[in-house]
């Protein structure tokens, strides 16, 4: 939930302000309290604001507080220079709102206002109406976009290793980074992964392999590609992940993986899987974004997905395959799925019950585990920051994740890479826009139609949605 603060505006003209003070107190009272009945932290100020001077004071007093969204409340009439100079003060993401009153014209009080905003420049939000759940869950958006986006400042990524064969989109331009989103990149070698592994006791890897080897369907040892050993060895480097994390200040992260690890090492399917997991052998913690081949958009789409999420993990998936007969796409990857999306329980036993641990096979002679099973059914909202031109972009659709009974489940499976983990998914994007107009080969997604919330994060950061669920406007070139 999000930290609002809430600031009441009203007419800088004593006689009106003291026969609509009463007026203006209730009406906040219930903004209020319903925006906290919804969960969220509040802050208001002592009064409403009737001068310059109380607009500079309440609002730097409310900036102090570094709310995710201020709100700027009008249930009256409301001199807009008010606004203006409380704008200036708090800097901040803000939203006018204004109720609907046919005695009070709190809604002419927030056009003046945002007009006078938008003669500036002033980015905003409006909404309007009654207070009611609608209302409320409106405003929740907005806030959770701006915290969302507010956090990403400040923020490091660890990339671990370079770029992975050749693939350009992995890779983002670092002042571009720190320039637009206020992210600094740190470059960690992944000989980093192999030297703390070796230095992981032998007792917390063979803890990390009688977990999953207790409460997994299934661990499929070979006896090469996957042996107990090489299972160690993955979660050692999970270990010593968690420990580069730690020391280096890392708020998220990708590994390089392919080839000088997948050929020499082990694959990092298992150690990308429990990153990004909300649990480990260990117990409950909290979800860390990690894309295989170092994926730094990938990454940071993973990143603001979680967030707009709640804190749920977020998938990475290569668009492997469309089942054209069946109107589904295949989005399967080299383990890199959570294994929280096998059933999106907090209980790893629930999800990890559907959960095969495969020897891996394709182009990593290394071996290890892939982390194999099929994603659970529900609504979906996919989405990539791509770059076109050098310009950012969103590109998005709804759609949901299907699963079928067990037999097909398989076939599907087969045609692409059965060892690995399987979203079902069917979106509202027509394949032949998505295949000519999709800037990468990831795909990310979290549960939930989030667009609405991506959309006014996107707004914030100045970066174009492109919804391909959506018929594109006219004349809208590539």
């Amino acid at each position: 939930m999000a930290r609002i603060g809430v600031l009441s505006i009203s007419d800088g003209r004593d006689f009106v302000h003291r026969q609509t003070e009463e007026f203006i107190a209730d009406a906040e009272c219930r903004l209020v309290e319903a925006l906290r009945g919804a969960g969220h932290e509040v802050l208001t100020a002592p009064s409403a604001i009737t001068s310059n001077r109380e607009a500079v004071r309440h609002g730097r007093e409310l900036a102090d507080a570094h709310p995710d969204l201020t709100v700027l409340h009008y249930a009256v009439w409301a001199f807009p220079q008010f606004t203006m100079m409380t704008a200036e003060a708090i800097g901040g993401p803000m939203l006018l709102f204004g109720s609907i009153d046919p005695v009070q014209p709190g809604m002419v009080g927030m056009l003046a206002a945002g007009g006078a905003l938008d003669q500036i420049g002033r980015r905003h939000w409006r909404a309007w109406g009654a207070v009611d759940d609608v209302l409320v869950a409106t405003i929740g958006r907005y806030a959770t976009a701006a915290r969302t986006v507010g956090s990403l400042r400040g923020q490091t990524f660890g990339r671990i290793g370079g770029r992975p064969m050749g693939m350009n989109t992995t890779v983002a331009n670092t002042d571009q980074w720190q320039r637009r989103f206020g992210i600094d990149v740190e470059e960690i070698d992944q000989w980093e992964l192999v030297l703390r592994s070796e230095r992981v006791p032998g007792a917390q890897a063979r803890a990390g392999r009688e977990w999953f080897e207790r409460l997994a369907a299934g661990v499929h040892y070979d006896g090469c590609a996957l042996t107990p050993d090489l299972l160690e060895r993955q979660i050692r480097s999970y270990v010593a992940m968690r420990e580069l994390i730690t020391e280096r200040g890392l708020d998220f992260c990708g590994i390089k993986g392919q080839p000088e690890l997948t050929d020499n090492f082990a694959t990092m399917d298992v150690t990308e899987a429990l990153l990004n997991d909300p649990y480990d052998f260990e117990g409950p913690k909290a979800p860390v974004v990690c894309a295989t081949e170092a994926d730094m958009d990938g990454a940071l789409t993973m990143q603001i997905l979680q967030s707009v999420g709640g804190g749920v993990p977020a998938l990475f998936a290569d668009v492997r395959h469309f089942h054209a007969d069946r109107g589904i796409w295949d989005l399967c990857n080299s383990g890199q799925h959570a294994t929280w999306f096998a059933a999106r329980s907090d209980d790893p036993a629930e999800n990890l019950r559907l959960v095969h641990l495969h020897p891996e096979v394709f182009f990593f002679p290394a071996g290890g585990a892939s982390i194999q099973h099929f994603a659970a059914p529900g609504e979906m909202t996919f989405a990539r920051l791509t770059r076109l031109s050098g310009t950012y972009r969103l590109q998005l659709t709804r759609g949901d994740f299907e699963r079928y009974d067990d037999e097909t489940n398989a076939e599907l499976a087969r045609q692409s890479t059965p060892e690995w983990p399987h979203a079902f998914a069917r979106w509202d994007a027509p394949a032949d826009r998505f295949l000519a107009r999709f800037g990468a080969n990831h795909v990310h997604a979290v549960p939930g139609d989030r667009r609405a919330t991506l959309r006014a994060a996107a707004e914030l950061l100045d970066i174009e949605v492109e919804d391909l669920g959506e018929p594109p406007s006219p004349g809208a070139g590539r």
